[in-house]
């Protein structure tokens, strides 16, 4: 690519304009270099479909393990020492693991989320949507974040953890450091604060946990204390790093997709009216919206060797992104990638990620955005954007909504 087309790439991205609406640069990429190295983010950029599912599968010389190692890299030795609690948390995790300790963790995190525990949670999700559309205020307007999808995954998750819903406020600014430790580029400071909330959260769930321990419940904590598979167990750090992440991860998914999918549909009326007139297309609706704005845009892996994708060198210890947000506009996988119909077939998206780390709460995330919007459809007919200017922060993993006022 010459130079003054990468300067152009890397000056657009993580401005307004970049969050507002990354399409167009990932067409772009994808048609002039498909494996793309960003200064700005520190790695390779895949932005092709196959590239990305290749990438996804390939667990020989792209480790999940190693990404924190490489993400704190660029602070240097000294503040790699400092911030090694950090590393060995998210090694000891399931999304961090590589096979096969993926493998074993797999087996026994999927005790607690079967299909039937899942289907089982159906009844209480609706009864929470139907309680916060009951306390909209008269005037007709709210805050579709504020007033609903966050607190619709915030007391779902409350619910499923066993966890106080007056803690929720404190979750969430834990959860928001944490996941700043993901951004782009090494940054001290990111990186203190994600380390103290973390911190903060392990002191947390340790309390939990050891609660758990002594008077067990039907909630997940619990079923994770108690999930075997083989006579094996999860240790107290992998038990500690796959409660922190359904902590941090599953709400922010959630409210996401359901932010990002109601205003999909809210510029694109007429969707919006075929979703209203035949409301049992909610299920490819929600495929659909998944692939078209999902709230995961990418993944991260580390090279492990040295080794060539698309003529481009890959050397061991670099970040590579299979960019899951550019994967699923790819002319070459999806007819007329960006257009919305919730009436899609064969919609093979990876916005839950591919592979055998596809996300372990994608049921729960489908279930709670079907009742959502659902209900949100035939509650509140004439819902409208109150604004055409959308608050989003700049994160290149996440994509979410700040805020989104409307009317009812």
């Amino acid at each position: 690519m010459p130079q003054q087309v990468i300067q152009e790439v890397e000056s657009f991205l993580g401005t307004a304009d970049f969050f507002a609406n990354p399409y167009p640069l990932y067409h772009r990429l994808r048609s002039e270099s498909p494996v793309y190295w960003s200064e700005k983010l520190g790695g390779w950029l895949l932005t092709r479909y196959d590239d990305c599912t290749a990438a996804l599968r390939d667990h020989r010389r792209l480790s999940n393990r190693d990404r924190m190692t490489v993400l704190l890299s660029p602070l240097g030795e000294e503040a790699g020492k400092r911030f090694e609690l950090v590393r060995r948390h998210f090694c000891e995790g399931l999304i961090f693991s590589d096979p096969p300790d993926h493998t074993r963790l797999r087996a026994l995190v999927n005790k607690a989320f079967t299909p039937s525990t899942v289907e089982r949670m159906r009844p209480r999700i609706q009864q929470i949507v139907e309680g916060l559309l009951d306390a909209l205020p008269d005037r007709g307007e709210m805050d579709l974040i504020r007033d609903f999808a966050f607190p619709l995954p915030n007391t779902v998750r409350s619910d499923i953890l066993g966890l106080p819903l007056e803690d929720t406020e404190q979750l969430k600014k834990w959860a928001d450091d944490i996941m700043g430790l993901f951004g782009a580029g090494a940054d001290q400071d990111r990186a203190e604060r994600g380390q103290a909330s973390l911190i903060a959260t392990r002191e947390y769930l340790s309390g939990l946990i050891a609660q758990r321990r002594q008077k067990p419940g039907a909630d997940l904590i619990s079923i994770l204390i108690l999930a075997r598979e083989q006579n094996d167990k999860l240790s107290e750090g992998e038990l500690l790093s796959t409660c922190s992440t359904l902590l941090t991860a599953s709400q922010e998914t959630t409210t996401s997709l359901i932010g990002n999918g109601m205003l999909a549909l809210l510029q694109n009326p007429n969707q919006l009216q075929k979703l209203k007139e035949n409301p049992a297309l909610i299920e490819t609706a929600v495929e659909e919206l998944l692939r078209y704005d999902g709230p995961l845009q990418r993944q991260l892996r580390a090279a492990t060797e040295d080794f060539e994708i698309r003529g481009e060198r890959i050397s061991k210890g670099q970040m590579v992104c299979p960019m899951l947000g550019a994967a699923n506009r790819d002319p070459e996988q999806f007819a007329d990638p960006d257009r919305l119909d919730i009436e899609r077939q064969e919609n093979h998206h990876i916005a839950f990620g591919f592979g055998i780390h596809w996300c372990v709460g994608a049921p729960l995330a489908r279930i709670e955005t079907q009742i959502a919007i659902k209900a949100l459809l035939r509650r509140l007919p004439r819902l409208e954007l109150k604004t055409d200017v959308v608050d989003r922060p700049q994160d290149f993993t996440v994509r979410s909504i700040r805020s989104l006022p409307v009317r009812f």
